[in-house]
């Protein structure tokens, strides 16, 4: 029996959360895009992001697997955790979505190089995506498995260039139509996840 690759297991993943997202993360495309602060979240609210945006948690349900998890702000620090459940042939995820905007509009990164957190993943795989209003099909640039010590606070900068589109051809993201940052835990096997996050913005 031929197993599927990894790479094509994370392209299956990473569609299904996009299509999962999109109705968050999806908005027109705008030429006068505000400028985005330096700061993006530093978890202080519990309710909201600094934007004023609504806090979020997508899973996997609708698309046939049963995992749960839950997020809280403790103290300035985004406590996420949770369990991977996969249906049978399904992927695994967790996404937390932080919009940009309120109303999800497109906001202007273009003065920036990438996204920065100071983060501690404690268990499982946390990746970062960078969600666009002009990427239709809603494969959206994703940073690689967030490397940091296990266990400890860590400042991960993700250089906007190194993210990459997971099954369309690859293209340069256009910085000034960015929808939101979403964290995004995966896997294809049952097992917990957990990390946290003191502050999330750009550099």
């Amino acid at each position: 029996m031929n197993l599927p690759s990894s790479s094509f297991l994370n392209r299956r993943i990473l569609a299904a959360i996009t299509l999962l997202i999109s109705p968050f993360t999806f908005g027109s495309v705008s030429v006068d895009a505000e400028t985005a602060p330096a700061l993006l979240d530093d978890f202080s609210n519990a309710q909201c992001t600094r934007s004023g945006a609504a806090r979020l948690l997508i899973d996997d349900k609708a698309l046939g697997s049963q995992s749960h998890a839950t997020q809280k702000c403790e103290k300035g620090v985004l406590v996420v955790q949770g369990e991977l459940v996969p249906g049978r042939g399904r992927p695994a995820f967790i996404t937390v979505p932080l919009l940009l905007s309120p109303d999800a509009k497109p906001v202007d990164l273009g003065n920036y190089q990438g996204v920065r957190l100071r983060v501690k993943v404690i268990k499982g795989i946390l990746t970062v995506q960078v969600a666009s209003s002009e990427i239709q099909n809603f494969d959206f640039h994703t940073s690689g498995p967030v490397a940091g010590k296990y266990g400890e606070f860590s400042e991960v900068r993700l250089p906007f260039k190194d993210l990459k589109r997971g099954w369309s051809e690859q293209t340069a993201l256009n910085l000034k139509t960015i929808t939101s940052v979403n964290l995004v835990s995966f896997g294809m096997a049952k097992d917990d996840f957990s990390y946290e996050v003191q502050e999330i913005g750009f550099y």
